[in-house]
């Protein structure tokens, strides 16, 4: 066997452990989940993870976890705690401690206050009869039958299914909370989904003197000159109150052009498009790149509910956006 393959078939071994040891774990989805699911909801304050090394690192997952679908928490590292960070918890937080020994020092020295304080404990542990399980109000166990370490040493196996636990934790209560895509943008204010949900037309679209805009009497050659200043690649024809009649566009010029029209003396309402396509100030931008997309069409006039021009955008200003 050369060393590629033995490779391969260790790291195969590996996810094979942690794969039956996240299916084993599925059976211990009981009452007791259901019972730690139920105090977080009932919780009036925050939840607060708390764990030590690699254990810690992946409370700092749950917790980021947790606040980015709607329920509050924050990770707090267990030495710190032991040093003044316990004043950040109150008796409304809900708190959850991870330690697969269930006897972390670090973590055993809170249960003093935690007590003293009553805040609901949640442990996460390998050991239900350990000291941290025994102080629980709801102990979830996570053991593990082995480590995918071949040492037996590394936190690989139990990590994982901590992992997976705190992720099914935080999916029931998303449910549970009715907590919708729309709330989640609301979190992720910067991502891709955010935009997508929250940006609105309003927010990009181009108004007032950078709106390209003629009167219908105007002439093919005026319309090219305003096409040209603003640079959307059409200009909106509205009349005296500045109510929308049409558009003309890259292609109504060519159109014209081919026709033989003469541009000086030629009205930009005889061959503009009168039936053009408009969105509203409120509308989803990413509506509006649908509606874009589909009729194939760079730029979009944006009317209020009277029809009259407030506004317009192009295909560069979604993309400025990050909307495509």
């Amino acid at each position: 066997m050369d060393q590629q393959q033995q490779l391969c078939e260790l790291g195969q071994a590996v996810l094979d452990i942690e794969a039956q040891a996240i299916y084993a774990l599925k059976s211990r989805i009981g009452q007791a989940f259901a019972q730690a699911c139920q105090l977080i909801l009932e919780g009036k304050g925050r939840v607060i993870v708390t764990g030590m090394g690699k254990s810690g690192h992946i409370g700092r997952k749950l917790a980021a976890t947790l606040a980015s679908t709607g329920t509050p928490a924050f990770f707090v590292h267990a030495g710190e705690a032991n040093h003044g960070d316990m004043g950040m918890i109150t008796s409304k937080d809900v708190i959850i401690a991870i330690s697969y020994s269930g006897k972390t020092n670090e973590l055993v020295s809170l249960l003093p206050f935690i007590k003293r304080l009553g805040a609901p404990l949640i442990t996460i542990t390998g050991d239900p009869l350990s000291v941290l399980a025994n102080a629980a109000d709801v102990n979830l166990d996570i053991a593990v039958s082995e480590e995918a370490c071949p040492l037996g040493l590394a936190p690989t196996t139990s990590t994982t299914v901590t992992l997976a636990l705190g992720d099914a934790i935080a999916v029931a209560l998303l449910k549970a909370r009715g907590f919708t895509a729309d709330d989640f943008a609301m979190s992720h204010p910067g991502g891709a989904l955010g935009r997508r949900l929250l940006l609105r037309v309003s927010d990009i679209m181009r108004t007032d003197n950078k709106v390209p805009k003629i009167m219908a009497n105007a002439t093919v050659i005026e319309a090219l000159l305003e096409m040209s200043a603003k640079g959307l690649g059409m200009t909106a024809i509205v009349d005296d109150n500045n109510k929308i009649l049409g558009i003309f566009t890259d292609g109504d010029l060519r159109r014209t052009l081919q026709n033989n029209i003469d541009v000086h003396t030629t009205h930009v309402y005889a061959v503009m498009t009168t039936r053009c396509k408009t969105t509203t100030a409120h509308t989803l931008a990413a509506e509006v790149l649908n509606q874009m997309e589909t009729f194939k069409i760079n730029a979009i006039l944006v009317s209020n509910e009277m029809g009259l021009l407030v506004g317009a955008l192009n295909m560069h200003d979604l993309l400025q956006a990050q909307v495509v």
